[in-house]
């Protein structure tokens, strides 16, 4: 289960516990009761995570409408808190460490055989920054999701919301693909998962897709090793991915459509090319 579930399923169990002890049944739910719980909320959690219950709160009952559980959404006409965000809070590693991590991930064992563990953690990393894929659309694809059109070969992502694009691969990601797949030997295996776990200090790949913990677990490893001075997980290789694609002039627009966003502002989140501010400009503040 994806940390996005995980949280609306905690919103749900809150919010029915709430009734529970409010001895309301769920027939007697109203807009007053989803209201006063909202407030309650406000006086304990930030905005962000208010406005997010709110919208789970709006989206159960949209479900149990559409089922003929109940008549009517109380949730439908009460708005959340407002909370403007201009910029996201995802950290992101120095180029150096960026280097540093990559260049430490062994690709060779002692004895000269591949290393399957290694080769996999490169294709999966390589896939999150070139592909700006979200982990969870990362892990759910299949060997039959790299495949060829034309002459280039593509990733076919599933994302949030029923989302469905294709990337194009670029060549370093496609040498990483490429190596994993035939050290791995699954490139004719194509409706088995692309990224498997390993059992631990194995050294070997199973028939089952990484969950997001084990990846996370994997990427924090890495960092410890490569001995980075900044906070990384999986997340970090999209705002990555797209904060260089736009240093290097990228248009807004485009990283947009790869990212598979519905609005600009989306991926506008992700930008970290205005972050560092240099002495020069801050010579400027002066009387």
């Amino acid at each position: 289960m994806s940390r996005a579930r995980r949280a609306y399923a905690r919103s749900t169990r809150e919010f029915f516990s709430w009734c529970e002890q409010s001895a309301l049944p769920l027939a007697g739910i109203r807009p007053l009761h989803v209201a006063t719980y909202i407030e309650l909320l406000k006086r304990t959690h930030s905005a962000p995570t208010v406005k997010q219950t709110l919208a789970v709160i709006r989206m159960l009952f949209v479900w149990l409408v559409t089922g003929q559980v109940i008549p009517s959404n109380p949730a439908d006409s009460l708005k959340g808190p407002k909370n403007v965000v201009s910029r996201g809070k995802t950290p992101i590693l120095l180029r150096e460490d960026d280097r540093l991590l990559i260049e430490s991930i062994p690709l060779v064992r002692p004895d000269g055989s591949p290393d399957l563990v290694g080769l996999r953690e490169l294709a999966l990393i390589g896939t999150l920054f070139y592909s700006f894929a979200c982990i969870g659309a990362t892990l759910a694809m299949q060997v039959e999701d790299f495949l060829p059109n034309g002459k280039r070969w593509h990733l076919c992502l599933h994302e949030k919301g029923g989302k469905y694009h294709e990337m194009l691969v670029r060549h370093t990601l496609l040498e990483h693909l490429d190596a994993y797949l035939e050290a791995a030997g699954i490139a004719d295996q194509k409706r088995t998962p692309l990224f498997r776990s390993a059992p631990h200090r194995s050294g070997q790949l199973t028939n089952l897709p990484m969950r997001q913990s084990d990846a996370h677990a994997m990427i924090q490893r890495r960092a410890r090793q490569a001995g980075t001075s900044g906070t990384i997980n999986n997340h970090n290789w999209r705002t990555m991915g797209i904060t260089a694609y736009l240093e290097n002039g990228g248009i807004l627009e485009h990283a947009q459509q790869m990212a598979a966003h519905s609005s600009p502002h989306t991926t506008k989140l992700y930008d970290r090319t205005s972050d560092d501010i240099t002495l020069d400009e801050v010579k400027r503040i002066r009387l």
